[in-house]
């Protein structure tokens, strides 16, 4: 790190630091005379005396400069010679004292002079020196290691001093404890800079894991031991942040696992637990990759309850002070509030909910004194210093070790945060049993885990520490948690592995629950919150029994209107992922129909006055055209109270404006602070998304809160309202869906939607859309225009249809990637408008927007505009075959040419844009006429298009491109204008399909392959007899083959695999030859048993949704199959046909075999 000088300020009345360093270069040139080296001495011992003395205490805000510092450490070390041992032992006090005082990182050039003095003094000087010499060399490698690189032999090689002071069998435990704290300070990684060696760090880790893993005699300090063990922690810290520590044995990082657990709980009165050497994992079902773990051992943990359980102080705890470890924190719980909150105690029924309405307020207020957890289950109580038995004195130091003991524990947790960020998470939850708390057995004591500190620990701090681990750990486990199911049979010999896990997650719902209700600390609050989002967002409610969220729901309802912002903010949070969860459930959609004033308490800490707003709301913001009978449609009997909750709180002004008690919001604000206001937006928006048929009734209510959101300042808010506003689009543009499950009498009405719009487009829209100052605004407000009903649209105005279609014309041409990518998917949602793709103009204008992005530098904005220019040949099908030759020929033939052409450019693109570019070509080339396919100038673009469709299919590309390119050959099947049959391109794009239909391991992409095969409709198209009957023993070994898969995901799909072989096998044989039957038959007498089973069973099948997208029942399979035999009668009564009819006789079979067992089901 560079260190840059500044001028001397003064530190302090006894004068500037200059001065000192001038009387230390006065002894420099005093003659060294043999009766002046006492004199000498003496006033080197004085200088350095004043110089430590005059800066105690905390440092100034103007300070000597980091060169002065360091010039000045450099001068000293030069004056004292190492036989000056009392010298030499204050020197290096000195060293350690300024550069933690005044925050100096040392520069290279005197770091090496320094550090070469501080290493022959440990080896020169006596035992008694090493421990100031030690601290001494801590404070300078502190953010210097890689500058360090040709020390570490003589501090970290075989005979390292380092690694010798720090060994278990020195007997001094003060020296041990600064060889490690200098270790520690040596791993700190600097950004930027190369880490440690492999070598060193592995001598590094193994130092920290056996200092952890010892144990504390009867002969050392407490204190000193607990910095001992804050010493070895941090290090393992900075190992583990340094990003190449990767710990991938099993036995490492289970030994780790098991110190760093029994170092959560140093000193946590009330406990006192035995952990074993290691930890193992268990295997998890959940993931495919296993490496081969050894079973978990239990652990022999006993709980030692407390025995004076008194009523908790309110006091707050001191804090211990390290001074020479506070440069670095152990545990960053974010920038929440520090001031703490009376909180409402409950008491939370623990008995389970079958029935969310039983639970609906199941808290209950409890007197004052009282312990509000269940008298069955272990009672946690925090132990304040005002418990103890101790005389004044006593109590200081257990006090001050207590602090220090907390430490401990919050830097096992810091450790433990940053070991989780290095950890693959399928590894992580091997171990997810020794953290996280399970439900106790019929008289078994309730197992340690990181909620038995987040319900005793008596450090708020150490409490929230815990917290964010087990969020750390629940984020990202909805893979894990998905196995869990509660049992319903419980009479099992054994437990299943899912029951295991549903019984953890009730028992983290009861846990965190009762930390809650049982918390004073606002910062603790919200981390408890916090983690209780991440539970609600990775559990899996739809296959447990009803009742958990609903307690989650009623205990967090007081805390919406807590005094603390972050509370608040993290409250709504919480709300937020219980409408996400797996919506729609319905034991949510009971909550919201619950009554406002369900559960709610007030206890001073909450505002009331949020819950009584619904008539404010009501005369804050009339409707138009509103009556006071039928206001926005039908509401339901009980108006959602989290909808009018979170409205209130965005637009309506708050009414004690000095309730927050974090200062870093602006006082003068009439609302609630932004955070509040933001989070409430995206509950409203998560609430939209998952349960709009309740969110629907508030349509225009909605629509209001979006548009005075999007007239706002702030650009946060402004964002997050056109963020709903498309929610509230998307939701409408849902149910109106041809295949929504919403009856149309209870979907929005379209003037409703037609009001909706209107009121948006005159409002803030159109201006948020031309806001070039705030891009992500842009963008939200494209998305937010493209999620406009179709039926709607064609009924706006037409200055307004216009409005729309020229902003996102000319948002098009933006040069922000974020808003292009936008406006251009907006296009390609409008291409798709029954009003509008009839209009060549709009096409043609479209068409040209697109292409222009679709050669963007941008690889999104491209992907983007590969999606419309595949939504807009799609219309052009659409309109081919609905207006027939007049749209084909009034289209531009130039710009049918440069969409060709684009798109065969765009398939060679990467597989974002390259899977709609093969759809787009595919549309294209079944558009085309036989004009276009004699012209000269589309030969060359149609081959080349061809080409790249079938060098996709057979490309190694994802299987999505794959399936979009055997789509794509479909489609050019189905033009007769192009020369199918005849062209060279012919065999290739046969054979491509052939092999898929047999080899490709998705079997999403074979049943595309094998439709595609199906679809031409007359022989000549096959081409000759030779690849007509290529194509058909690529369908028999495809059936064969149609239960071969080394993915068991794939093999759901292989039904409707079979049928859609079978069905292309009997399309075969309805066009088949006299010169195709004789391979046809040759086949069917070497696989003949095979086809017929597999053909059987596909008659029998009966209404099948296959891949392909055909419903075919039973009649059209007989029909098929019928006419097969029909057509084959005739074929084979030619005279030069050589089967002699056992083909037809061989359907024949099949048929009546069909018949005799139909008959017999319905007898």
């Amino acid at each position: 790190m560079a260190v840059v000088a500044v001028p001397a300020r003064e530190v302090g009345p006894g004068g500037s630091f200059r001065r000192y360093l001038a009387r230390l270069g006065a002894l420099r040139t005093q003659p060294g005379a043999e009766r002046s080296a006492g004199g000498r001495r003496t006033e080197l011992h004085l200088l350095f005396d004043q110089l430590i003395s005059e800066n105690c205490g905390p440092a100034p805000a103007a300070g000597p400069s980091a060169q002065d510092v360091c010039v000045l450490l450099a001068q000293a070390c030069q004056l004292v010679h190492l036989d000056q041992e009392h010298l030499v032992s204050k020197v290096c006090q000195l060293i350690h004292h300024l550069l933690n005082r005044f925050q100096v990182v040392v520069d290279e050039q005197n770091l090496n002079f320094l550090l070469s003095y501080c290493i022959s003094a440990l080896k020169q000087c006596s035992s008694w020196t090493h421990v100031e010499i030690l601290q001494a060399l801590a404070a300078l490698v502190y953010n210097n290691g890689p500058k360090c690189q040709k020390y570490l032999q003589d501090l970290l090689g075989k005979m390292g001093l380092l690694v010798q002071f720090s060994d278990p069998a020195q007997p001094d435990m003060e020296l041990r404890r600064a060889a490690v704290h200098s270790m520690a300070n040596l791993c700190l990684s600097v950004p930027g800079q190369p880490c440690l060696d492999e070598p060193y760090r592995s001598v590094c880790f193994q130092t920290f894991l056996s200092v952890l893993q010892s144990s504390k005699t009867s002969n050392v300090d407490d204190i000193v031991f607990c910095m001992l063990l804050q010493n070895a922690l941090k290090g393992i810290q900075s190992l583990l942040n340094g990003g190449k520590m990767k710990i991938m044995q099993t036995d490492q990082l289970g030994s780790l696992l098991a110190v760093l657990k029994k170092c959560m709980f140093h000193g946590l009165p009330g406990l006192s637990i035995e952990m074993p050497a290691a930890l193992y994992p268990a295997p998890l079902p959940q993931y495919d990759k296993r490496s081969p773990v050894k079973q978990e051992q239990p652990e022999p943990a006993a709980v030692k309850p407390t025995g004076n359980r008194r009523k908790k102080s309110k006091g707050k705890q001191k804090k211990g002070e390290f001074a020479e470890e506070g440069k670095e924190d152990l545990c960053d719980t974010g920038n929440e509030s520090n001031h703490g909150a009376d909180v409402l105690k409950l008491n939370l029924e623990n008995s389970p909910c079958a029935d969310p309405r039983a639970c609906a307020s199941d808290v209950a207020c409890v007197p004052a004194g009282k312990d509000p957890l269940p008298s069955h289950g272990t009672s946690w109580k925090r132990i304040s210093s005002s418990e103890s038995e101790y005389s004044d004195a006593e109590g200081g130091m257990q006090s001050k070790m207590r602090s220090y003991q907390a430490k401990v524990r919050q830097g096992a947790l810091a450790c433990f945060l940053s070991a989780i960020k290095s950890i693959e998470k399928r590894v992580l939850y091997g171990y997810w049993s020794a953290f996280v708390p399970d439900a106790p057995g019929i008289g078994s004591p309730q197992s340690v885990s990181l909620m038995t500190i987040a319900l005793k620990d008596p450090s708020p701090k150490t409490r929230a520490c815990s917290l964010q681990v087990l969020s750390a750990i629940l984020e990202g486990s909805k893979q894990f948690l998905s196995i869990a199911e509660d049992a319903n049979d419980h009479k099992r010999a054994f437990t299943p592995f899912s029951v295991t896990i549903a019984s953890s997650i009730r028992e983290l719902h009861r846990c965190l629950l009762l930390a809650l209700v049982a918390e004073s600390s606002s910062q603790t609050l919200t981390q408890i919150i916090k983690c209780l989002a991440n539970l609600v967002s990775n559990a899996p409610y739809s296959r447990l029994n009803p009742g958990l969220l609903t307690r989650v729901w009623n205990q967090i309802k007081p805390y919406i209107c807590h005094k603390d912002v972050n509370v608040r903010v993290s409250s709504l949070t919480l709300l937020g992922a219980i409408v996400s969860a797996q919506a729609p459930l319905p034991e949510v959609q009971l909550l919201l129909q619950q009554p406002s004033s369900s559960g709610l308490s007030n206890s001073g800490s909450a505002t009331p006055h949020r819950f009584n707003f619904s008539e404010q709301w009501r005369k804050a913001l009339p409707l138009e055209g509103e009556s006071p009978e039928n206001p926005s449609g039908c509401l339901p009997p009980e108006p959602c109270w989290l909808i009018r909750l979170c409205i209130s709180v965005i637009v309506l002004p708050r009414e004690d404006s000095c309730s927050d008690s974090d200062a870093n919001f602006p006082s003068g604000s009439v609302y609630e602070p932004s955070p509040v206001r933001l989070e409430s937006l995206q509950v409203l928006a998560l609430l939209v998304k998952g349960y709009f048929s309740m969110a629907q009734s508030y349509l225009l209510e909605l629509g209001e809160v979006a548009c005075k959101c999007m007239e706002e300042m702030d650009p946060s808010i402004q964002l997050h309202g056109a963020k709903l506003l498309e929610e509230l689009g998307t939701g409408v543009v849902q149910q109106h869906k041809p295949d929504s499950a919403v009856a149309p009498e209870k979907r929005v009405p379209v003037s409703m939607v037609v009001t909706f719009w209107t009121m948006m487009l005159n409002g803030p829209l159109p201006g948020a859309l031309q806001n070039s100052q705030h891009a992500t605004l842009q963008t939200s407000a494209c998305d937010a225009l493209s999620s406009i009903l179709p039926e709607a649209f064609s009924s706006l105005q037409n200055d307004q249809q216009i409005l729309c279609i020229t902003l996102l014309l000319g948002l098009n041409h933006s040069e922000t990637p974020l808003v292009k990518a936008a406006a251009v998917r907006a296009l390609g949602v409008y291409i798709l408008f029954s009003c509008l793709r009839q209009d060549v103009m709009f096409v043609a204008d479209t068409a040209n927007a697109i292409l222009n992005s679709l050669h963007d530098k941008s690889p999104s904005v491209r992907a983007k505009a590969a999606w419309s220019l595949g939504n807009l040949t799609d219309t052009l099908i659409v309109n081919m075959e609905t207006m027939g030759q007049s749209f084909q020929e009034e289209f531009s033939d130039l710009l049918l040419l440069k969409m060709l052409r684009s798109a065969t450019e765009a398939s060679k693109d990467k597989d974002k844009v390259k899977s709609n570019a093969v759809r787009a070509l595919g549309n294209l080339l079944h558009f085309l006429q036989p004009c276009h396919v004699a012209h000269p100038r589309f030969r060359e673009a149609i081959e080349e298009s061809l080409q790249a469709l079938v060098s996709t299919v057979q490309s190694e590309a994802t299987m999505k491109v794959r399936w979009n390119a055997c789509y794509a050959l479909g489609n050019v099947f189905k033009n007769s204008a192009l020369p199918l049959g005849e062209a060279a391109w012919t065999t290739q794009a046969y054979s491509a399909l052939s092999s898929v239909v047999k080899s490709c391991k998705n079997f999403k992409v074979r049943i595309k392959s094998a439709m595609a095969l199906s679809i031409p409709s007359r022989r000549e198209c096959y081409g000759p007899t030779e690849q007509f009957c290529q194509v058909w023993s690529a369908l028999v070994e495809a059936l064969q083959k149609s239960e071969d898969t080394e993915d068991f995901l794939e093999f759901k799909y292989s039904a409707s695999l079979r049928t859609q072989i079978c069905q292309a096998l009997l399309h075969l044989l309805s066009l088949a030859t006299n010169t195709d039957l004789p391979l046809i038959w040759e086949t069917m007498r070497a696989n003949g048993d095979a086809i017929k089973s597999y053909v059987v069973q596909y008659m029998k099948s009966g209404v099948e949704d296959n891949e392909a997208g055909m419903h075919t029942d039973l009649c059209e399979r007989e029909r098929l199959l019928k006419g097969a035999i029909e057509h084959l009668h005739g074929v084979e009564k030619h005279p030069e046909c050589k089967t002699g009819g056992r083909v037809s006789v061989y359907l024949e079979g099949i048929l009546t075999n069909h018949v005799g067992a139909t008959e017999l089901t319905e007898a």
